[in-house]
């Protein structure tokens, strides 16, 4: 399996799908790095400033309408989409751009005078109100999750038959890439035996909550931009915000706060240990396929390591 390239999008393109919800006008179109699987574009429109992104990913934006209004309604400083289609065999988004940096381009000491900011915006992420919405996994465009219960969430994440997505044929990254089965199994039988404890928490998840995800102006966290959205656990975001600033010590600031807010959170220990597993399984299958091994030899060892600690 090689490694996973973003489409090609020229410019008269980008044009072209920004005057049909804009009209023309559209200047300083700028391309844009970042984004792991969307090519992305910012561009100004009479003053205003937005972003455009394309995936040739099925579905790969059919959620952002819902997701942006739920989040930009209740005070969580996400983009709110304008515009969303298809053109060709590629899906795009538009949404209005927030202002600020990706909190990663600043250094390890700026970063961390973020973190309690950062905490206090996770928390209210996490607390949301869902608004009725049901079920569990990926948040479908009906603002419901995919899957009747947690367990059938992660298990379908991880199934070999993935026709159609990102996935399709991921299998063969065990005779192709640095992905090592017997590693890949111990893991997985690891988060079979912790992932009880996760299964009857619901609530929103990010899905993605690290620096090159959050926004700040120097001063202040300005905007958390794109999700892997699903409902399920709140420490699986916590588990990425760790594992993406670590030597901050984010576990025990997050606790902290939790604490102070009166926030009580039952098995805390096995369900961060769940979502580490659930997590991490990704992160390894993905560095892998991206070819990015020093960073999947980083996260085989934390995870292998986890329960002798």
């Amino acid at each position: 399996m090689t490694e996973y390239e973003k489409p090609i999008v020229d410019i008269p393109l980008v044009e072209e799908m920004i005057s049909e919800h804009l009209g023309v006008g559209a200047v300083e179109i700028t391309p844009m790095q970042g984004g792991n699987l969307s090519r992305v574009f910012s561009f100004n429109h009479e003053g205003q400033g937005y972003v455009i992104k394309f995936s040739d990913l099925e579905g790969a934006y059919q959620s952002e309408i819902y997701v942006s209004n739920l989040l930009s309604s209740q005070g969580i400083p996400f983009p709110r989409c304008i515009g969303h289609g298809k053109t060709g065999n590629l899906e795009y988004s538009i949404l209005e751009k927030i202002e600020g940096r990706n909190l990663a381009d600043f250094s390890a000491e700026e970063q961390r005078r973020r973190l309690p900011e950062l905490i206090r915006i996770l928390t209210r992420l996490n607390h949301i109100d869902l608004r009725g919405a049901r079920g569990y996994g990926w948040i479908g465009a009906s603002g419901n999750g995919t899957f009747p219960t947690w367990k059938d969430y992660w298990e379908s994440v991880y199934a070999e038959d993935q026709t159609g997505s990102f996935w399709e044929n991921w299998y063969a990254l065990f005779h192709t890439s640095c992905l090592e089965k017997e590693v890949f199994d111990e893991i997985y039988s690891r988060l079979t035996a912790y992932s009880h404890y996760n299964e009857p928490h619901r609530y929103f998840i990010h899905g993605d909550f690290h620096q090159w995800n959050i926004l700040s102006d120097g001063s202040r966290i300005t905007g958390i931009l794109d999700c892997n959205c699903a409902y399920g656990d709140f420490l699986v975001d916590l588990a990425i915000l760790d594992r993406h600033m670590d030597g901050h010590n984010v576990v025990q600031a997050y606790q902290d706060h939790q604490a102070q807010a009166g926030i009580v959170i039952p098995d805390f220990n096995e369900r961060l240990k769940g979502t580490y597993y659930f997590k991490g399984l990704d992160g390894l299958r993905f560095y892998a396929k991206m070819g990015w091994t020093d960073a999947y030899a980083y996260t085989r060892n934390f995870l292998l390591g986890l329960d002798k600690s």
